[in-house]
């Protein structure tokens, strides 16, 4: 079963992809959207509009119609700090010629944050890390600073899970929390530094 989305370093433009997509037991996609076949071509496309915040571009990602297969964000700081982002999709975007290096950035780069993917929609409420995997094209769940967790571990997804997405896998880091639970490290609500003191 391939877990790979984008081969490391594709160039923008067309690329042969393998996107895994978990099914039901009817056949029928359980994340939904565009399904591609192995070896068929997709559309590996960067983009950089000039967001300044991760929330702006994640709201711009989930109002395109249709969505993207993959969604990822990157902090590019050329010409300006800012995010960008590539995109799995068949569509096409402009991007001013002055963010160009930016968007070129995104769409080359190893690593991102995974906003949209395979079976993302389907990550919500309480699962096992298993049921992360069957659901999802997440190919690991890390604990930060431990390496991998447990199968059965039960990852609490504050309905918000961005991946990171490296050398052509998703891998969601996560934190031990209260209930002997795991989060997501990334939080759609971060506690500020020092907010008890």
């Amino acid at each position: 079963m391939t877990r790979g989305l984008v081969p490391a370093g594709s160039p923008a433009g067309t690329a042969s992809v393998t996107a895994f997509v978990p099914h039901t037991a009817s056949g029928v996609p359980a994340g939904g959207g565009v399904v591609y076949a192995p070896g068929a071509a997709a559309r590996i496309l960067g983009v950089s509009l000039g967001h300044r915040t991760l929330p702006e571009a994640d709201h711009w990602i989930h109002e395109l119609d249709p969505a993207p297969v993959l969604a990822c964000t990157h902090l590019v700081r050329s010409p300006f700090p800012h995010v960008a982002i590539s995109l799995l999709t068949p569509e096409t975007f402009d991007t001013d010629p002055s963010l160009r290096e930016a968007a070129d950035a995104a769409a080359t780069g190893p690593a991102g944050r995974a906003v949209v993917f395979p079976g993302s929609t389907r990550l919500t409420g309480t699962l096992t890390v298993s049921e992360i995997l069957q659901r999802s094209s997440i190919a690991r769940v890390e604990i930060l600073g431990s390496g991998p967790a447990e199968p059965d571990a039960v990852v609490d997804t504050g309905d918000f899970v961005r991946p990171q997405f490296r050398s052509g896998e998703l891998i969601l880091v996560t934190t031990p929390a209260v209930g002997d639970r795991l989060v997501p490290f990334e939080r759609r609500d971060p506690t500020p530094c020092c907010a008890g003191h």
